[in-house]
């Protein structure tokens, strides 16, 4: 199915493009005049050809990357000087950890220079990366590493060690990098390897279909899955899309602000832009503070900014007329749904619209609002190139405009590059995501007769705040090992900075007796934070005689979400 002719499409030119640039080089296969290749590796494919475009004096000076911590530090590279240290880590990965095709290694680092080398290396060496989030708590780490069977792991001086905690019952834990300068017994410091090894490193063959990057993405049930992508899915995917949610050049400068363990920064700050030559800005952003972002925009130019609804909804709130932009031309927001006031006061603040993007882990992009096409507030924009996108029932028959149903991408007879390959170790989930012909999202929606589609709510019990995925079977688990706790049902619930947060309806034991609820709340929102990523913690906790149920036993959590949402 990989080898399949794509359908002939209108390729939508761009009068700035160069004529020599990697993204054209692709055209007749994005035309359907050849054939999508059987061998493709994004490092030597794209990367490469963009250093050898750049020695040609044909691209502009610009950066390929460029990094700041907001405290003077300043890093940037050019697309030879990323291949030269790429190369090295690959050395560093392959001659010192001993690590082969094929072999995993999880990397949880913050906005560091290092993630993207790692990145690059892991593509050059064919070893499969597995991206974590910086708040990931010892269980979570433990859960990631037992799972993956990953032989490798790099992290920094914040969670080493928490590694260290758990790295005893991780059997196929052989190796422990860290990105420190200082020295921790039992890694390996990766910055004094790599700036020691050799340049000299042969980039490995890879077929499109190769496992490239395995994500850790939440559930209602269970604890998170591995969502499986490929060098096709993420690397050549961008290369056969027509230009429709970034429509980058080399000369512009993109920003995103996502965590490096989401799916986000891999679109947006990795394959996307570069596919385009862009330059990716990477901001360290210890926290995202308005202050930090809108100094960073007008002291940087930034022609593309990347961010969760939050993000604007934050920015939104501050006096925006004491702020001149130096070159932002283009927003973007994806995480989950944007309110219409938030654009409409961005825009009346700022001048510029924000365009929605609507996404998975599964995914990447589904639909997109672009250049040029009108903006429907409260829409999401069209399907994305090569997902042919539909609203379906619950025996999988398209539904016509405006009826609401769930979001779908038709999946055969040919399944699409850019969807998933499977989750990893679990048939029975990978089966799960399917009905009749179509991969199916969790989520409900509409689409209208112009083809807009517009979010309706989830069709599962996933909370997304602030753009993070938060499964409550994660939280729910946390809660229940506190002393205090008998039963607890997580739903979302509704919050006007991020959209939604995670409520927690608690009944608690018989045997525990507490006359200061507040001084119990504050001790159960403590015990999350310490049991599970920070950031799942419950901000709002209600305390119950009973939890709704079904006559099975189940708990009702549509119920209390409706409660919630006063639906």
């Amino acid at each position: 199915l990989w080898a399949l002719k794509l359908p002939n499409r209108t390729f939508r030119g761009h009068p700035r493009l160069l004529a020599s640039d990697v993204y054209s080089q692709y055209e007749s296969v994005r035309r359907g005049e050849q054939e999508i290749p059987k061998y493709f590796n994004f490092a030597s494919d794209v990367l490469d050809k963009w250093s050898e475009i750049e020695k040609a004096g044909k691209r502009p000076s610009n950066p390929a990357f460029w990094w700041v911590n907001g405290k003077g530090e300043e890093v940037k590279w050019s697309f030879e000087e990323l291949g030269f240290l790429s190369r090295k880590v690959a050395n560093v990965l392959t001659k010192v950890c001993g690590l082969q095709k094929g072999d995993r290694i999880v990397v949880i680092l913050p906005r560091v220079p290092e993630w993207w080398l790692v990145n690059v290396a892991c593509m050059r060496a064919g070893i499969v990366l597995i991206p974590g989030i910086s708040q990931l708590s010892a269980k979570d780490i433990l859960y990631r590493l037992q799972a993956s069977k990953a032989t490798c792991i790099i992290t920094d001086d914040t969670l080493a060690p928490a590694v260290d905690s758990v790295a005893s019952e991780c059997q196929f834990l052989k190796t422990k990098l860290i990105v420190s300068k200082g020295r921790r017994e039992g890694w390996l410091n990766f910055t004094d390897l790599y700036k020691n090894q050799s340049a000299d490193h042969s980039c490995i063959k890879t077929r499109i279909q190769d496992t490239m990057i395995i994500f850790f993405t939440s559930g209602t049930t269970g604890f998170p899955k591995m969502t499986e992508h490929s060098q096709g899915s993420l690397g050549f995917r961008p290369l056969l899309s027509e230009r429709y949610w970034l429509d980058l050049t080399p000369s512009d400068v993109i920003w995103s602000t996502a965590d490096t363990g989401w799916i986000v920064a891999s679109l947006a700050s990795v394959f996307d832009p570069w596919v385009f030559g862009s330059c990716i800005f990477i901001h360290k952003l210890p926290q995202i503070e308005s202050a930090a972002i809108l100094n960073t925009l007008c002291r940087f130019p930034i022609d593309a900014l990347v961010g969760a609804p939050t993000l604007f909804r934050m920015l939104v709130q501050n006096d925006l007329s004491n702020y001149k932009f130096m070159n932002l031309k283009h927003c973007m927001s994806g995480g989950e749904p944007l309110n219409p006031e938030v654009m409409e006061q961005w825009k009346s603040k700022t001048g510029l619209d924000i365009y929605e993007i609507y996404g998975q882990t599964e995914t990447g992009i589904i639909c997109s609002a672009f250049k040029g096409m009108k903006i429907k507030p409260g829409s999401m924009g069209k399907a994305a190139p090569l997902y042919d996108v539909q609203i379906i029932d619950k025996n999988a028959n398209v539904l016509p405009p405006g009826q609401q149903g769930e979001i779908a991408i038709r999946s055969k007879p040919i399944r699409p590059l850019g969807l998933f390959s499977e989750y990893v170790d679990n048939p029975k989930k990978t089966a799960e995501s399917e009905r009749g012909d179509f991969y199916v999202t969790g989520d409900r929606g509409t689409m209208d007769e112009d083809g807009y589609f517009q979010f309706v709510g989830r069709d599962d019990d996933i909370i997304i705040s602030s753009g993070y995925r938060i499964g409550p079977f994660e939280v729910e688990s946390a809660l229940i090992e506190h002393p205090a706790v008998a039963e607890t049902a997580v739903v979302s619930s509704p919050d006007p900075l991020r959209g939604e947060v995670v409520k927690a309806f608690v009944v608690l034991s018989p045997t525990f007796s507490c006359s200061d609820l507040e001084s119990l709340t504050c001790d159960l929102q403590e015990h999350v934070k310490k049991t599970t990523a920070p950031y799942k913690y419950p901000r709002k906790v209600e305390f119950v005689q009973e939890l709704p149920k079904t006559v099975t036993g189940k708990i009702k959590r549509n119920e209390l979400r409706n409660k919630e949402w006063g639906r």
